[in-house]
């Protein structure tokens, strides 16, 4: 169980790539959208080349202060792209959903990091940077989803409260879906990671499990903060602010 992890030559890894340009094709093909997938792929590519830099430099310095650095600029991502589904004026709600990302990550990520897997020296990179960004990415994917689904429930006549409800449901889908999954359907990032380094496939399944624990976690704390401070800016929606 020891083996190290293949190393991928850049040869081996462009294969990877046909299957998704067959589907970018297509996608071209069938609605005239390729061109904006083939600039996600561009920025994914850049983003993850650099971050492999970046990291590489963080893990050496071993400094408190830029893993801080490093999260905050995660939220501030995080809390921007999730708004990018609603059509209404990101500004207005960029502010509420930086609260409920700190708020709901952030409580998440301390307690996990703290109390679970105890990190010593507490700011940890390596463990630290990795898990921050499991977390922010379940608020900012359940974020988007809530305020997409909130803004179609009002814009279909219904009031605060059942357009809450729905949207709360709604942002909890895709999570919810990977606890039934997980293990019957698929082996996820973290286990088959851990599993592909050497590491024994029972102590991985802690791992994960608490993975999925803290990725539910964040992603309902975080969007049930968003849809309760919603009420307080319904003007946005044409709505009168909810009196509940």
């Amino acid at each position: 169980m020891s083996s190290p992890v293949e190393q991928l030559t850049p040869a081996a890894l462009a294969l990877a790539f046909v299957p998704a340009a067959l589907v970018i094709a297509i996608l071209h093909r069938w609605s005239a959208r390729g061109r904006e997938t083939l600039y996600g792929f561009a920025r994914m590519l850049l983003q993850l080349m650099l971050i492999g830099y970046v990291l590489v430099y963080i893990f050496g310095a071993d400094s408190g202060g830029i893993v801080l650095g490093v999260l905050s600029v995660m939220a501030l991502a995080a809390s921007w792209i999730a708004l990018r589904t609603t059509s209404l004026p990101k500004s207005k709600l960029y502010l509420l959903a930086l609260a409920s990302v700190l708020a709901g990550s952030g409580s998440v990520l301390a307690l996990i990091t703290q109390a679970v897997v105890r990190l010593d020296p507490w700011y940890e990179p390596r463990y630290m940077i990795p898990l921050a960004g499991m977390i922010f990415l379940a608020s900012m994917n359940a974020i988007s989803l809530a305020v997409e689904r909130f803004e179609a429930e009002l814009g279909h006549g219904e009031d605060y409260e059942s357009a809450r409800g729905t949207a709360f449901k709604s942002a909890l889908i895709p999570i919810t879906n990977s606890l039934f999954a997980v293990g019957l359907v698929s082996l996820p990032g973290m286990m088959t990671g851990q599993i592909l380094a050497g590491t024994s496939p029972l102590i991985a399944a802690r791992y994960q499990i608490m993975v999925m624990c803290m990725m539910f976690a964040s992603a309902g704390l975080s969007s049930a903060l968003f849809l309760y401070l919603l009420k307080f800016r319904l003007t946005l929606f044409g709505n009168k602010p909810a009196t509940d």
